[in-house]
């Protein structure tokens, strides 16, 4: 694998395996709002665009739902307090990201997860090692646009020369396209290769030793 100089990354489904408590706030604010619940697959192939687009698409009739903001607001208070429940990073990704920072690497979060709960996951597991995180924000456009990319090297202090965005997601692949970065396309996460490839994944990692 070609060695860069900044690595950026995606957080659920990349660095940390979140989707058991992602999938229980879920169903907690579905519950509470006397509604059918969605089960662990389900919300795999929800996530991705934030967590306003996996309460559209897991509430039924989306945005058209009356009670649509109450249960989101349910999702997101539940969420912010039990986020750690389950949570945790994918086997060597701590070693991954001592090696990077070592090494003397620039490395960022870029989520699209919001802004309290990035910061909060990347404050608790990687605070030695992740020097920016950037989570979903009114102000700046979500993945895949290249905003939060931009606003990652920005406050890194870098150019995208010599840097190179790491996912799991369709999303990821064209954020890394839209920001002029390559793709590496990690397969551990919410998506698997053939859903990756047909949506223009072309190099993939097994395990995070791959990378660095």
């Amino acid at each position: 694998m070609k060695e860069f100089s900044t690595y950026i990354f995606d957080l659920d489904g990349t660095l940390l395996d979140s989707l058991e408590d992602l999938m229980l706030s879920c169903n907690y604010a579905l519950h509470e709002n006397n509604m059918p619940e969605r089960t662990l697959n389900e919300v795999r192939m929800f996530v991705g665009n934030g967590v306003k687009k996996l309460m559209e698409r897991a509430i039924p009739q989306g945005l058209n739902n009356p009670k649509f903001d109450e249960t989101y607001n349910t999702f997101r208070q539940h969420y912010l307090h039990h986020n750690l429940d389950h949570t945790g990073p994918y086997p060597g990704i701590l070693e991954l990201l001592d090696r990077l920072h070592s090494n003397h690497k620039n490395i960022a979060v870029v989520s699209n997860k919001f802004y309290t709960a990035t910061q909060e996951l990347c404050h608790h597991f990687f605070s030695d090692t992740v020097q920016v995180a950037i989570g979903e924000r009114e102000n700046i456009k979500k993945k895949p646009a290249p905003d939060t990319v931009k606003e990652a090297l920005k406050q890194l202090g870098v150019t995208a020369d010599n840097a190179v965005y790491i996912g799991d997601s369709d999303v990821d692949i064209m954020t890394a396209k839209n920001s002029g970065m390559p793709c590496i396309s990690v397969l551990w996460g919410f998506r698997d290769k053939d859903f990756l490839v047909r949506h223009g994944g072309s190099v993939f990692v097994n395990s995070p030793e791959e990378i660095f």
